[in-house]
């Protein structure tokens, strides 16, 4: 998740109706899945050492929450700022975050399928179907004109890390003749990531630094192998030797990518970017759990324990200054 300026040229979309959060950026749907995807990881955690199951129950409810709040919020900007979203969209980095909003569909139905298995359903069925289309609409776009390499940021991954996210919750939903799309979705998924990384870590590498405003982002790098590590085990329904591998170079990527970010509060002002790491942090940590149920060892429970911990430490302090920065009515600035 990352805020990226875009054109300012936005006019109310209606006649009469003043901007309303034009200044919201889309990206901010990565709050929804950092939670969703922590309430998984405690849920895991609950049914293999004890811990509260409230506790999961708690972080699901407040990104269900999130996720209605901000498509509100959202929906104004969309009705009252019309031409600020086409703007977001059409942008080389900004647009690629639309897929925030699918992706938090699609693990939604972890919180919801136990309340309603319909509603979870449903929101499942519209976060798959919206996540291929949009990811063949972003590579036909990367396809079809020329890109700049100083675009390729982590950002870019997210609409392959959508497309793996769609296994995820088809075991606990049931629904029939889902096993082709899912394989599909783990196929494309796991086929882009690599070039993608490859363009990305290049670009990392041989060009500028990131801007202060996009150095959490970073931590998307972690999402490909950590996320696809679940996907592939929600698909084939066993942890083989691929599997594991992912897991352990997600493991290496977040080693390293901690050591890029230990300064990030000393040496960057708090934005809403920030919640970029929250979601790859929630997904190691579940991908940890579901690798220490196979493992069966006292060091990779200490690890996933270990893992668990400082992601909801981190999760939390990102959710608490948020809520801080909107009771001090500092939300434009803090999405600037």
């Amino acid at each position: 998740m990352t805020t990226v300026a875009v054109s300012q040229e936005a006019r109310p979309a209606r006649a009469g109706l003043a901007p309303r959060f034009e200044y919201l950026p889309v990206a901010l749907f990565g709050a929804v899945m950092g939670l969703t995807g922590l309430s998984v990881a405690w849920r895991l955690a609950s049914a293999r050492y004890g811990l509260p199951a409230l506790v999961a129950d708690a972080i699901g409810w407040g990104a269900l929450l999130t996720f209605l709040v901000l498509t509100l919020a959202y929906g104004a900007k969309a009705v009252t700022a019309w031409s600020t979203v086409l703007a977001e969209f059409r942008h080389p980095i900004a647009g690629n975050l639309f897929g925030t909003i699918l992706i938090s569909l699609l693990l939604l139905p972890f919180v919801l399928s136990g309340v309603s298995p319909m509603l979870g359903a449903a929101a499942w069925v519209t976060g798959a179907a919206g996540m291929v289309v949009f990811a063949v609409l972003i590579v036909s776009r990367w396809m079809g004109s020329r890109q700049q390499l100083a675009h390729a940021t982590p950002a870019w991954m997210v609409p392959v890390v959508g497309l793996l996210d769609i296994p995820l919750a088809a075991p606990t939903l049931g629904l029939p003749h889902t096993q082709t799309l899912t394989m599909f979705a783990l196929s494309v998924g796991l086929f882009f990531a690599v070039p993608l990384f490859t363009l990305v870590f290049a670009r990392l590498v041989f060009e500028e630094p990131l801007p202060a405003g996009q150095r959490p982002t970073l931590m998307i790098l972690v999402a490909p192998f950590a996320v696809g590590f679940s996907s592939y085990t929600a698909t084939l329904g066993r942890i083989d030797a691929f599997a594991e591998a992912l897991f352990l170079i997600g493991l290496f990527v977040l080693v390293v990518l901690v050591g890029r970010l230990h300064d990030l509060p000393r040496c960057c002002p708090f934005r809403v970017s920030w919640w970029a790491v929250s979601f790859p942090l929630a997904a190691i940590s579940v991908a940890a759990l579901r690798y220490a149920g196979h493992a069966d060892m006292v060091a990779i429970d200490a690890l996933a324990l270990g893992l668990l911990a400082f992601a909801t430490v981190v999760i939390a302090a990102l959710a608490v200054r948020t809520l801080v920065g909107v009771a001090r009515g500092e939300l434009r600035r803090l999405t600037s």
